[in-house]
């Protein structure tokens, strides 16, 4: 092969001549193709003795007979000026040599191999395509993490499983360490941990052996920067393989603010603990003196009050004949404070002892209000007031409850229509504001009320009127609200220069008892 081109197109010779002169193997074409791909047999001129039928197609060779023609003849011109003048200075020093081109027409990559031999030399061609394109694709993913690793905003570092040197920073780690870049690649990973701590995160974590690639172990550990400071970090490790290296990857999260809220925070939840074991301890107080207070009404105000009502009364009957004017009139006054004040204390017994709702039942709330209004009617003969009802008002309640409210609110509408020649009152059932829940309302026509104090309405105790004018302890009301929110429901009052309405708002999505 050391002829120049353009002298080997007339110096070929017969393959029956150039086989008698040259020791070859046999037929090239009994070889299998998928064994030895493309097999070109040259002589010493570096004419082809002998070429497969692979070969002929990689080398695209039309010609029905190549044997006895230079090489470089048969192949494609390009491929000729580019490879020939190396070839030989190749095949000269060595007496090997190959080299890979890229077809751009037909997108393929063949590989040649020069071999040569004492009768010549042998030439494979192989496609080596896909071996290329793999290459390609790992190279552009290798360069596609290599993006993501120095753009990602975590700091990452690579080093080294067996040496512990860092071979690999990103931008971020730079800037969370504020170590230099060339700095950084210098240093073994125990530089970055305090002394001795990075050999035990070594040995708790056993990264160098029997874990699986990729699989990360996180700890939560601390870091030393280029100053010196040290910070609480939460440390992810994996093994990889990086540039040929058994290497492990850390990428770690900076937690230290972390840590001191959590810190604050499970100081504050101890604090919280404490305040709300001393509120406990308090509502425990005031729930035994609620109920001392409670057994007082029921019990020891009930006795004196009963006595001394009958004592009056004794002294209004028996010695009303001694008594002038005066002292009958002091009597009465006394016996109607007794009354006054039993009831104080019924009303007050009745609120501290509101109980929750038991039985959820219908409750016709206008049968009710017709039996309470008989009563008030016996109270008050003389009295002309209309009642206003639907044939029926069906609602779901605790009937106890329900009847502790309406008592209060029809007595409220029936005191303050007293002035009134002819006083109406007015209950009815709206719809809420959602499906799921009743208003039960109460108007009447009466004085009404100053729509300025209408927050204070339901506070007991709070009067809105003087005792002289209308009689009263200001615990009615409040014992409506306790009922409505023992129910989960609402109260609100709204009044106008036609009297006043009372509302309770009753939820519904609890299903009443079966009968």
């Amino acid at each position: 092969m050391t002829g120049s081109r353009g002298d080997r197109r007339s110096s070929g010779t017969g393959t029956a001549a150039a086989r008698q002169d040259e020791t070859l193997p046999g037929p090239l074409e009994a070889v299998p193709v998928s064994a030895l791909a493309g097999l070109v047999f040259l002589d010493r001129r570096g004419c082809i003795v002998d070429i497969n039928a692979e070969a002929r197609h990689m080398l695209h060779c039309l010609l029905p007979d190549v044997a006895g023609r230079d090489f470089w003849d048969v192949v494609p011109e390009w491929l000729a000026e580019q490879q020939q003048a190396a070839t030989r200075q190749a095949l000269a020093a060595s007496a090997q040599h190959h080299f890979t081109v890229h077809r751009e027409f037909e997108g393929d990559w063949i590989e040649y191999a020069f071999i040569g031999h004492e009768g010549g030399c042998t030439v494979s061609l192989r496609d080596v395509s896909a071996a290329r394109n793999t290459a390609a694709l790992l190279k552009e993913s290798e360069r596609r993490n290599q993006l993501i690793f120095d753009a990602n905003p975590n700091a990452m570092w690579v080093f080294d499983a067996v040496s512990l040197r860092i071979i690999a920073a990103n931008q971020a780690a730079v800037v969370f360490y504020g170590i230099p870049r060339k700095m950084f690649l210098k240093l073994k990973m125990g530089a970055l941990f305090p002394d001795g701590e990075g050999a035990a995160l070594l040995s708790s974590m056993d990264l160098r052996k029997g874990a699986a690639d990729g699989e990360l172990s996180v700890q939560v550990c601390k870091q030393k920067k280029m100053d010196g400071q040290l910070v609480l970090v939460e440390l992810a490790c994996g093994r990889l393989r990086w540039q040929d290296h058994m290497a492990i990857l850390v990428s770690l999260a900076d937690v230290t603010e972390r840590h001191l809220a959590d810190r604050a925070l499970r100081r504050e939840n101890a604090e919280m603990e404490e305040e709300l074991e001393r509120v406990q301890a308090d509502l425990k107080k005031s729930s035994r003196d609620l109920e001392a207070f409670t057994y007082a009404l029921s019990n020891d105000l009930q006795g004196p009050l009963h006595a001394a009502n009958g004592f009056a009364a004794m002294l209004s009957d028996k010695y009303s004949a001694v008594l002038d004017d005066a002292g009958k009139h002091y009597v009465d006054r006394i016996r109607a404070s007794m009354r006054q004040l039993a009831k104080l204390v019924d009303d007050l017994r009745v609120l501290v002892q509101l109980p929750p709702p038991g039985e959820m039942q219908v409750v016709d709330v206008a049968a009710l209000c017709e039996l309470l209004v008989t009563d008030l009617k016996k109270r008050d003969p003389d009295r002309v007031v209309t009642m206003e009802l639907d044939v029926s008002l069906p609602l779901v309640a605790d009937k106890v409850l329900v009847t502790r409210a309406m008592t209060c609110l029809l007595d409220n509408a029936w005191k303050f229509t007293s002035r009134k020649a002819e006083g109406w009152i007015r209950v009815a059932l709206l719809p809420g504001r959602v499906p799921a829940e009743k208003v039960l309302q109460v108007s009447d026509n009466g004085v009404g009320f100053d729509a300025a104090y209408t927050d204070k309405l339901f506070t007991p105790f709070q009067r809105l009127h003087s005792s002289a004018d209308f009689a009263g302890n200001g615990l009615g009301l409040a014992i409506v609200e306790g009922v409505a929110e023992r129910h989960g429901g609402r109260v609100w009052a709204e009044t106008s220069p036609t009297g006043a309405s009372f509302y309770m708002v009753f939820p519904q999505d609890v299903a009443p008892a079966a009968k």
